[in-house]
């Protein structure tokens, strides 16, 4: 897809920024597991405070028997475009460090980082990679035996890209990449300057 039309950068960035984005439509095909182990290595090279790495990916394949733990676990309007995802993964953090079991405030931060670094590479390889907080997260947390100390973060859809046409109506409306905030809605010299809510 011509990105052109729907994102304009304001400086000079590397075009992979510009051109990940989050479709729906996928094809249904398998992705090899030599491919998906590339995407969960670029996520463990994330930044994280201390060196703690807290992220923690669960995942089943569309072709295995774990597939439908992890697909039930969707609310019905992510349902309903991906069963033709090749992978879904459910993201947790762990709240504390390993090295002395005290709370982590980055957690999740950091978590983020490594899901951004998994997103990246998908991209690179010419993957959707289409994250996702429409499911049951308490669910999530029984269902895969989550223990405590570990919280849920997000779910993601990995596929192959397959034909917007093949979506619901509703859906092939916004099957297009999505633009930006303009920077000076985002970042501040100096103290916060927007409303307060």
């Amino acid at each position: 897809m011509d990105i052109d039309p729907y994102r304009k950068t304001e400086h000079y960035i590397d075009e992979l920024f510009v051109k990940r984005w989050s479709p729906r439509a996928m094809s249904g095909e398998q992705i090899e597991m030599e491919t998906l182990m590339t995407l969960f290595e670029a996520a463990r090279w994330a930044p994280s405070s201390n060196n703690n790495q807290p992220w923690r990916f669960l995942f089943a394949r569309r072709e295995t028997e774990l597939w439908p733990l992890f697909f039930d676990l969707l609310t019905e309007s992510n349902r309903i475009w991906a069963y033709r995802a090749a992978v879904l993964i459910v993201v947790v953090s762990k709240t504390t460090f390993d090295l002395n079991d005290k709370p982590s405030r980055t957690h999740t931060f950091d978590t983020g980082a490594a899901w951004e670094n998994l997103a990246l590479q998908g991209a690179l390889k010419g993957l959707v990679v289409h994250g996702m907080q429409g499911f049951d997260y308490d669910r999530a947390k029984v269902t895969l035996r989550i223990p405590d100390g570990y919280q849920v973060e997000a779910m993601i859809a990995i596929g192959r890209h397959g034909l917007k046409e093949e979506l619901p109506e509703h859906l092939r409306e916004r099957e297009f990449p999505s633009d930006r905030k303009e920077l000076a809605d985002v970042i501040a010299e100096g103290s916060f300057p927007w409303p307060r809510q």
